[in-house]
C-alpha cells in the first residue's frame, strides 16, 4: 500500500505493533502490506513529535495528523514549486565536504517563492540519479580517485625494416568525479609499462589524488588477495614516492572500477575505432595521433550533465590534487642474488663487489637504469654505477679483506714492467703468472710473492733463478723460491741449458697471450 494512501487508523496500528508489541520494521510491513520505509518514516515523526505513545493512541485523526505532520506529499512535482536543479547538485554532490542538506539550504536561499521541503528535495535528486548511467550513479568525491587499467583492443605496430608486427597495449586512467580521461600506448603490460604510464597520467592531470584503483593484476600486485591484497615492492615504492594510496579493487569485482570500465569503452570506440585505418610505425607516432583524439574526447558535452569532461576537470578534481613530487619516479627492478667466495654479486653478466663478509648470505639488490644498490637486512651495503659489460668486475676497494687491498694498487702492465727491471727471465716468469690463470687478477699473489723473494735474495739471485726456471719449464712461483732457498740459483746451468733459455715459454700454445699483451 503506497505511503500516501495509508488510512490513520492504519497508522495508529502501525505505532501499536511497534511500542506494545515491539515488532521489528520488517514484521511490521509484512503485516499490514507496506513497505520498511514506510513505517521506518511515521515511527520517527512519532518520536520527533515528543508525544508518548498513550497520547497518540488517545488521539483522534485530526489531532494525529497535527503531530505526525500529516501523510507524505505526492511523488509528482508540485505547481508553483520551482525545481532544483539536479545535475547541478550532483556535480556538487562531488565536492569534498558538501552534502545534500547544504545543497538544499543553498537551493532554498537562492529561489524566491516556495522550495520543496529537504525530504522532498532528496527524493527528486535520488531519482534523477537512477536516470544516469550505472557507472555516473556513484558519487566520487573531488581528487578522491584514479582508475587505471589496459584496453582489451590493441593496435598493430609494423617494423619499418623487417615488416614484422607487435601489438601496442593501451593505458586508460579515468578520474572519479570528473570522468577526466588519459590514455597512451605501450609495448607490454609489465611491471615497468604499468608504472611508466601511470606517472605519465600524473604528469597529464598535472597532481596526485587520493587513491589509485588498478585492477589485481600480477604486475602491481604481488599477492592479489580480496581483503588484504599485498603490492610489489616496487609498486609499493611508487606510492611512496607521490604519497598516494594504491588499492586493487578486488577480484571479480567489476563494480570496483566500474569508472575505467566505461572510459575503456570510450577509448576504444571514440579513439581507437578512429585509428583502425591508419598504419603506425613506432610507439611515439601512435601516442601522437592518441593525444590528438584525446583532446576532443574530453571536450565532448556530457549527456545528462553540464559542461564536458574538462570544464568538470578544472572545476572539480583539478582544485583538490595534491602537487606532483619535484622529481619524476625512477622505476627499479629488485631481485635476491647471493654473493659468491670472491664478495661478488652478479646481474646481468656483470660481477658487483659487496663487504666480503656478506660472502654467502642473501641480499637484495635495486637495479635502476643507471645504478645497482645492494642491501642486507634492509641496509644499503654497496652501490655501483650499473655496467652492461658482460664478465667484467666492479670491484671497491673498501670491499675486499685486508689480504686483497694490496693487490688492488697493482694492474698486469705494472707487474710485468717491475718484472723487466728485475731481468729478462724474471718478466717472463711474471707473464707466465699472469697468463696461466682464467683471470690475471687471480696471478697477482705469485707476482707479489716474486717481489718478496727480490727483497729476501736481491735481484740478481732471483734473475739468476728465473733463468733457470725458464730453461727447465719450472716457472711457477714454488719453483723459484725453492732455488733460491737451497741455492741452486748459484750451479751452473747444463750444457744445453743456455739454448733452452731463450726457446718459447714452455708449454706454449695459441691461447697464451704473452708479455706484449699487457703493455
Amino acid at each position: 500500500m503506497p505511503a500516501e494512501r495509508i488510512a490513520m487508523h492504519n497508522i495508529k496500528e502501525l505505532l501499536r505493533l511497534k511500542y506494545d508489541c515491539a515488532l521489528s520494521h520488517e514484521r511490521i510491513a509484512r503485516a499490514l502490506s507496506i513497505s520498511k520505509g514506510v513505517v521506518a518514516k511515521y515511527v520517527k515523526a512519532a518520536e520527533a513529535s515528543g508525544v508518548s505513545w498513550a497520547e497518540l493512541a488517545a488521539a483522534d485523526e485530526a489531532r494525529l495528523r497535527a503531530l505526525l505532520g500529516g501523510t507524505p506529499r505526492p511523488r509528482g512535482t508540485a505547481v508553483g514549486y520551482r525545481m532544483p536543479d539536479l545535475a547541478g547538485v550532483h556535480q556538487g554532490l562531488k565536492r569534498k565536504n558538501v552534502t545534500l542538506a547544504l545543497l538544499w539550504e543553498e537551493y532554498v536561499q537562492a529561489t524566491a517563492g516556495p522550495t520543496y521541503q529537504y525530504s522532498r528535495f532528496c527524493d527528486l535528486y535520488r531519482d534523477f540519479a537512477k536516470g544516469l548511467k550505472r557507472s555516473m550513479r556513484q558519487v566520487h568525491r573531488a581528487g578522491e580517485k584514479l582508475f587505471i587499467d589496459y584496453a582489451g583492443d590493441t593496435v598493430p605496430i609494423v617494423d619499418a625494416e623487417t615488416g614484422e608486427i607487435s601489438r601496442a597495449q593501451i593505458f586508460v586512467a579515468v578520474l572519479g568525479a570528473s570522468n577526466y580521461t588519459f590514455a597512451c600506448a605501450t609495448a607490454t603490460q609489465s611491471q615497468a609499462d604499468w608504472l611508466g604510464a601511470l606517472g605519465r597520467a600524473l604528469r597529464f592531470i598535472g597532481g596526485v589524488p587520493e587513491l589509485i584503483v588498478p585492477d589485481n593484476t600480477r604486475s602491481m600486485v604481488g599477492e592479489p588477495d580480496r581483503y588484504a591484497p599485498q603490492l610489489q615492492r616496487t609498486t609499493a615504492e611508487f606510492a611512496q614516492h607521490y604519497g598516494v594510496a594504491i588499492l586493487p579493487a578486488r577480484p571479480y569485482k567489476p563494480q570496483d572500477k566500474s569508472k575505467v570500465e566505461v572510459g575503456v569503452q570510450i577509448v576504444q570506440r571514440w579513439i581507437l575505432a578512429r585509428l583502425r585505418h591508419r598504419r603506425f610505425f613506432s610507439l611515439a607516432e601512435l601516442d601522437v595521433a592518441i593525444a590528438e583524439l584525446l583532446e576532443d574526447l574530453n571536450a565532448r558535452p556530457f549527456q545528462r550533465l553540464p559542461g564536458n569532461r574538462r570544464s568538470a576537470f578544472e572545476t572539480l578534481d583539478q582544485p583538490a590534487l595534491r602537487a606532483l613530487p619535484a622529481t619524476p619516479f625512477q622505476f627499479a627492478q629488485w631481485k635476491k642474488a647471493k654473493p659468491n667466495i670472491d664478495y661478488h654479486v652478479e646481474f646481468d653478466g656483470h660481477y658487483y663487489s659487496v663487504p666480503h663478509a656478506l660472502v654467502g648470505q642473501v641480499l637484495e639488490l635495486r637495479v635502476t637504469l643507471s645504478s645497482i644498490e645492494c642491501f642486507a637486512g634492509g641496509r644499503r651495503v654497496a652501490v655501483h654505477a650499473r655496467s652492461h659489460r658482460r664478465g667484467a668486475f666492479s670491484t671497491l676497494t673498501e670491499h675486499m679483506p685486508a689480504s686483497h687491498q694490496a693487490h688492488r694498487q697493482w694492474s698486469p702492465s705494472k707487474l710485468i714492467a717491475w718484472g723487466a727491471t728485475v731481468g729478462p727471465h724474471t718478466e717472463r716468469v711474471v707473464a707466465f703468472q699472469l697468463e696461466r690463470m682464467p683471470h690475471p687478477e687471480q696471478g697477482y699473489r705469485a707476482c707479489l710473492g716474486l717481489m718478496r723473494l727480490a727483497r729476501q735474495y736481491g735481484n740478481t739471485r732471483l734473475e739468476a733463478a728465473a733463468t733457470r726456471a725458464v730453461a727447465l719449464g719450472a716457472m711457477r712461483y714454488k719453483n723459484l723460491a725453492s732455488m733460491l732457498k737451497t741455492g741452486l740459483d748459484r750451479a751452473p746451468l747444463p750444457a744445453s741449458a743456455p739454448q733452452q733459455a731463450e726457446l718459447a715459454l714452455p708449454d706454449a700454445h695459441a691461447n697464451l697471450r704473452g708479455a706484449h699483451y699487457y703493455h
